[in-house]
């Protein structure tokens, strides 16, 4: 059975868990779960065998629609760039509660009556099993986004950013389209563009007129060098090129192409915290339009949820240090309080704003203001999964 992996991706954590004890042999449709799993059960092999192989099969590659009695698109678990991007509470919750809990059908029903949230665990760690190519990250490694820290983990995302200082003099923003390709790669690409106000042309006092302008657009290429779910550690090397397609007088660009390289490094930390950083270099092809600079980038953060289920609210600070590469120059260091929020049921539209305030050498850095807008793709379009089914 072949299915287009983008659009299947969300649907198919609906229908992760298959309705238990229904005979499909004899009457095919969807059935409640029934009353007398849990006790019986000792191993997520069992559980997932009693629950899920009616409608799963007992490989996980799905059984075929004639035998199941509906024609959603069932996944097939065994299929790594599907079976690895959630994290294991998300399927537990849609197996607890029904598909309704993440904007899914109702053809997925609750199993919160009849198992326990352990057994449910254990299945979904079995089903994770049926995976065998342990190159793909695990879910649970994609961490919160700061807003100026680079993340390790490959991804799917569209993140449409804004960023202001406390003036409004100007106001720039950026379209950042991430895709992955194979089990461990990301590329992206990045296009700044922005506006400020323009000066009198006489060059006396500020005009109230705005320009507009694109910025230097980049190209970057990820990899996770390292990942490891029961560690809860995950790190990448990212190289990006950075073009001189902005306006560099009006201050959208740098006048010359730059190559960034960095480390970026994620850790899970007990009680829902987590750290993430980013270590790199700024290298101007043309030293004399732009300085070489090493920066590092330090965010840490806890996740909360609105009840097992709900929203959730990760409060972040980040720590921001820059130095340019020549005798004498002095590190500025700014600090970062933020907080990123999901904003419907599925959780893959993201809500962050923060601002940056600078700790020295404020003179000429003003605080900054920045709020970003994320659509995790891969999980379904930007309309779906906000309200129940």
């Amino acid at each position: 059975m072949t299915y287009n992996k983008e659009h299947l991706s969300g649907l198919s954590l609906c229908i992760m868990l298959a309705a238990a004890g229904v005979s499909f042999l004899l009457m095919p449709v969807f059935a409640e779960p029934q009353s007398d799993l849990s006790g019986e059960l000792k191993t997520g092999q069992e559980i997932y065998l009693k629950a899920c192989a009616g409608c799963h099969g007992a490989d996980g590659k799905g059984q075929p629609q004639s035998r199941v009695g509906f024609d959603t698109p069932i996944p097939d678990f065994t299929d790594c760039d599907f079976a690895s991007r959630e994290p294991r509470a998300d399927w537990v919750a849609i197996a607890h509660q029904g598909g309704p809990v993440r904007g899914f059908s109702r053809l997925m029903p609750a199993f919160g009556g009849v198992l326990k949230v352990e057994e449910l665990e254990l299945a979904v760690r079995y089903i994770n099993t049926l995976c065998t190519n342990k190159n793909w990250p695990r879910g649970e490694l994609n961490l919160p986004r700061p807003l100026y820290t680079g993340k390790a983990f490959p991804e799917d995302e569209l993140v449409v950013s804004m960023e202001t200082d406390e003036d409004w003099s100007a106001i720039t923003n950026k379209i950042v389209y991430e895709q992955r390709f194979g089990a461990r790669n990301q590329w992206e690409i990045v296009f700044p563009f922005g506006w400020n106000k323009m000066q009198d042309p006489n060059g006396e006092g500020s005009g109230t007129d705005w320009g507009s302008n694109l910025g230097d657009i980049a190209l970057a290429v990820k990899r996770a060098l390292y990942h490891s779910g029961e560690r809860g550690s995950i790190f990448s090397a990212t190289a990006e090129l950075i073009l001189p397609t902005g306006d560099e007088t009006r201050g959208f660009g740098k006048g010359t192409f730059v190559l960034e390289p960095f480390l970026t490094y994620g850790q899970i930390l007990p009680f829902d915290f987590f750290f993430q950083s980013q270590l790199g270099l700024e290298l101007p092809l043309q030293s004399d339009r732009a300085e070489k600079e090493a920066f590092l980038r330090m965010a840490m953060g806890r996740t909360f949820t609105s009840g097992p289920w709900g929203r959730s609210w990760s409060p972040m600070i980040e720590l921001l240090a820059a130095r340019e590469l020549a005798g004498g120059a002095k590190i500025h260091w700014d600090v970062v309080p933020e907080i990123q929020i999901t904003l419907n049921r599925r959780q893959h539209i993201m809500f962050n704003f923060g601002v940056r305030i600078p700790i020295n050498d404020r003179e000429g850095r003003p605080v900054r203001f920045m709020a970003y807008i994320l659509w995790d793709w891969f999980d379904g379009g930007f309309f779906e999964g906000w309200r129940k089914q």
